[in-house]
């Protein structure tokens, strides 16, 4: 018999935030400056949900990028990042409606992405989650990013529950093997219209029978 499902922690890109591309197009505008970019293919299967440092360390090694460069590229990536963001990022009805109906009904609710605070605190404002979350944990709150369950662990701690109380909403690879390793029940997404009311509140009733 498994414990009731008290909180439900979601990963923001490609879950909550359709800004996948937004990312991808950032880090290679960034990238090409310097004569280099990656392909579509190589960011959906090697690159997708790993934090842009991450990616520009296997790009140093695979490539040959400079490590002297990573910081600016960096700080770039980021700034074309947020241009996006707020050039694109709206509220999503069905995300603000499954988010405020969760709170309302008891669930806790968070936040656990692998991009960087200020990155994450943009995309929930302009998407107007924000008023629905306990708190959000970035890359910078935990030493190991995902694929390591660190940033899982601790929202897990931070919302004082079980780890099996707890749903993992999740969409890619990388942040699959983080919810798997935290112990935590997992709903897994191909995409962010999946994510509605409907189908949270049918895992939770399937963990829960």
């Amino acid at each position: 018999m498994t414990n009731k499902i008290k909180a439900v922690i979601f990963d923001m890109d490609g879950v909550l935030i359709e800004a996948k591309d937004w990312h991808y197009e950032a880090l290679n505008k960034a990238l090409g400056l310097f004569g280099t970019t990656i392909s579509r293919y190589d960011h959906l299967v090697t690159y997708d949900g790993l934090p842009t440092k991450k990616k520009l360390e296997m790009l140093s090694v695979e490539r040959g990028l400079p490590r002297r460069l990573h910081s600016f590229i960096n700080r770039l990536k980021q700034k074309y990042t947020i241009d996006a963001v707020h050039k694109y990022c709206k509220p999503t009805f069905h995300h603000q409606y499954a988010l405020s109906k969760l709170k309302s009904d008891g669930y806790k609710v968070a936040v656990c992405s692998n991009s960087i605070r200020q990155s994450i605190e943009i995309m929930m404002d302009k998407a107007d989650l924000m008023p629905y979350l306990d708190f959000f944990l970035s890359n910078q709150d935990v030493e190991k990013p995902k694929p390591a369950p660190d940033i899982y662990n601790l929202a897990i701690k931070k919302l004082e529950v079980n780890p099996d109380e707890c749903l993992i909403v999740e969409d890619n690879e990388n942040g699959v093997k983080a919810a798997m390793a935290s112990n935590a029940h997992l709903l897994k997404v191909e995409d962010v219209n999946e994510v509605n009311l409907d189908n949270i509140r049918n895992r939770i009733r399937m963990l829960e029978s």
